[in-house]
């Protein structure tokens, strides 16, 4: 099998390649990236020199690239997105054409070239935000409601998407996940930036009250729910990938690596809160598990312990990204 993977340099992009070429090592993986500030080669150090791996420096709006790449290709996995909420704030502008136009150009490639799957990775971001004290979860049926740029940039390649499938019978698959975490994110995230402050003696920022909550997806994990739809999902459904089962608010994140790190919360620095914050995340994984058999492998404390000790052996990766 011959897949197309967007944006295959980024964190969880990069970390599906890796996944892939270890688990299927007969098959071929393209790797389309424009290598914006989050795209990073030294991910994919370890295959780069790989047969069954080929990048490709480009840009998903860039038509006649994306034409002749899924001309060879059998499965499209779309990855590539502008994804930063500060940064979509300050300007919205990359968020409309990376992730509007070009999953419109992809979506269009992919209906010329007769590829047999086309999988959109989304985020639960573009349903909005839940009350903080409730036990509701987002669901396939949520109502789309995305708050800043950038959630309302993936809402519309989303749409755009289901759109493909209902006019064209486009085979199509979606996902919507909740936050991730793991080896290579870029260290302005919550986690890594935390990790990597703490490593360099810094104070790790925290907006508004901290209280804000989130659901926590291990990547890997991640990368083993796109296997399972691309191999046993049906076209045109989406499904929902989450980490944990109770919600875990930010400051509590925080005070869990300050520990782990034989750190106390002097670390801990109150910031001024960013626009349109949404204050709950937390996702309902029941379908993909029901209909699919997946759920988390890895134990968030242990996941997190994990993730602490690659920042620690690799600061020469992230010191190159955080003061570039």
């Amino acid at each position: 099998m011959r897949l197309l993977v967007t944006g295959g340099a980024g964190f969880i992009g990069s970390n599906f390649i890796l996944y892939w070429l270890k688990k299927y090592s007969q098959d071929q993986i393209v790797n389309l990236d424009k290598l914006t500030y989050a795209g990073n080669l030294e991910n994919l150090k370890s295959v780069e020199k790989n047969p069954n791996y080929t990048f490709v420096k480009g840009d998903i709006c860039d038509g006649k690239l994306v034409d002749s790449l899924m001309k060879e290709v059998d499965i499209v996995v779309h990855f590539a997105a502008e994804s930063h909420v500060d940064r979509s704030i300050l300007d919205p502008a990359p968020f409309i054409k990376t992730n509007i136009e070009g999953t419109y150009i992809l979506l269009e490639a992919v209906l010329k070239n007769k590829i047999k799957r086309f999988h959109h990775v989304s985020t639960d971001e573009v349903f909005g935000a839940l009350p903080l004290n409730s036990k509701e979860k987002f669901n396939e049926k949520t109502p789309y409601n995305p708050r800043s740029p950038y959630s309302a940039s993936k809402a519309a390649s989303d749409h755009l998407v289901r759109a493909y499938t209902t006019t064209y019978n486009l085979p199509t698959t979606i996902s919507n996940c909740s936050n991730n975490f793991g080896p290579y994110q870029f260290p302005e995230k919550l986690i890594p930036l935390a990790i990597t402050n703490v490593i360099e003696g810094k104070k790790v920022p925290i907006y508004g009250d901290g209280l804000y909550v989130r659901d926590w997806l291990y990547v890997e994990d991640h990368c083993e729910a796109i296997d399972l739809i691309l191999q046993k999902g049906e076209v045109g459904e989406t499904y929902f990938i989450g980490g944990l089962s109770e919600d875990i608010p930010n400051i509590d994140i925080i005070k869990k690596i300050l520990n782990t790190m034989g750190k106390d919360e002097t670390f801990i620095e109150y910031v001024k809160d960013r626009p349109g914050h949404d204050r709950r995340y937390a996702i309902d994984w029941s379908k993909i598990n029901q209909k699919l058999g997946w759920e988390p492998r890895h134990d968030f404390a242990q996941a997190l312990k994990s993730t602490i000790e690659w920042y620690k052996k690799n600061q020469a990766w992230w010191k190159g990204l955080k003061y570039a």
